[in-house]
């Protein structure tokens, strides 16, 4: 009898019947590893080793594959928070079905706690059986989340070398022209999530960021109006060394900045807060911001952005009027 989990195991997690027929593998041998648990049947003719909560399960469950926001939460990249789960299908696609029910089928027009995403012709080529091609779904990421979430998205795919320059040229060049500027937000030194929310948001309250600047034989995360030495935890439960910490924020003060340290909880729970002990500083010290440093200066101009964070998010949730969706919930592929 065959190993029905090993082989698809081998098949990347997840497999087409005919691929396991293909290998030797007999109905009753399906069957009798469904009823065993060693295997999910996700929809019919599909079968996976993954967990039924893995995001990828339920995006092929849907019908289609796993794209946007979804597909970065799930390769581990810096999402704050990511409740719907985006689905990329097929233009032709039928028989869509719930995210947790296989034999449940979805309202294309306004399906609950699900975002559909329709591909253009020649796109299911690409990618996984489960997962639309990294590019696709973070030029989906820029079109559908507001301005930090999507930095942090393309922060993190550079800083990991999953991206290079000319993937991120070509992102853009698929952007509405009012979203095309989001190159110069991005920055492939940037650590971690909470650094990389700080960046923007500081941008958007005006403020000239320059980072990753040298100090002895280390560097400061962002030095604001070239005053303000702002440390980030990369972790929201950072445990590192005390006394490394503090004397680092010695040699901040030493060469002439005003250290602050904001935890990564403070970053993602109490932004405003670490903002006013910010300017706090700044009008203490009477700085007079500096010109633009590289790409890391103020706002670049003829950005569009939207709200950040902190915000709720909600199923079926009204997005901004310049960004490109169908209100009923069926947001449509940009070329």
């Amino acid at each position: 009898m065959a190993d029905v989990a090993e082989l698809v195991t081998a098949l990347g997690g997840m497999a087409q019947k005919q691929q396991l027929v293909r290998h030797g593998v007999r109905d009753r041998d399906l069957t009798l590893a469904v009823r065993r648990g060693e295997v999910v049947r996700v929809r019919n003719g599909w079968y996976s080793t993954f967990a039924e909560a893995d995001a990828r399960l339920r995006a092929v469950r849907v019908g289609g594959r796993l794209t946007g926001i979804s597909l970065i939460a799930a390769l581990g990249g810096w999402v704050l928070a990511s409740s719907e789960l985006h689905v990329a299908v097929p233009r032709n696609a039928a028989r869509l079905r719930t995210a947790h029910n296989r034999r449940k089928r979805i309202a294309v027009v306004a399906p609950r706690g699900v975002v559909l995403h329709w591909d253009g012709a020649g796109s299911t080529e690409r990618g996984s059986a489960t997962s639309v091609p990294l590019v696709d779904a973070l030029v989906r990421v820029v079109l559908d989340e507001t301005l930090e979430d999507a930095v942090a998205a393309l922060d993190w795919a550079l800083h990991t070398g999953r991206l290079d320059d000319t993937d991120l040229a070509s992102i853009v060049a698929r952007l509405p022209a009012d979203l095309q500027r989001i190159g110069r937000w991005t920055d492939a030194s940037c650590e971690s999530l909470p650094e990389s929310l700080a960046r923007t948001r500081l941008r958007l309250a005006g403020h000239t960021v320059t980072t990753q600047i040298p100090l002895d034989s280390e560097r400061i995360d962002l030095v604001v109006d070239g005053t303000v030495a702002v440390e980030v935890d990369g972790d929201e439960f950072h445990r590192d060394a005390f006394e490394r910490d503090r004397a680092k924020d010695a040699r901040v003060t030493i060469a002439g900045f005003h250290a602050l340290r904001p935890s990564a909880r403070m970053v993602f729970r109490a932004w405003p807060q670490v903002l006013r002990a910010i300017e706090a500083a700044l009008a203490a010290r009477r700085s007079v911001p500096p010109p633009a440093v590289g790409n890391s200066g103020g706002r670049p101009p003829g950005v569009r952005v939207r709200p950040g964070r902190p915000r709720k998010r909600r199923s079926g949730r009204a997005r901004d009027p310049e960004f490109s969706t169908n209100r009923a919930g069926t947001v449509h592929t940009v070329a």
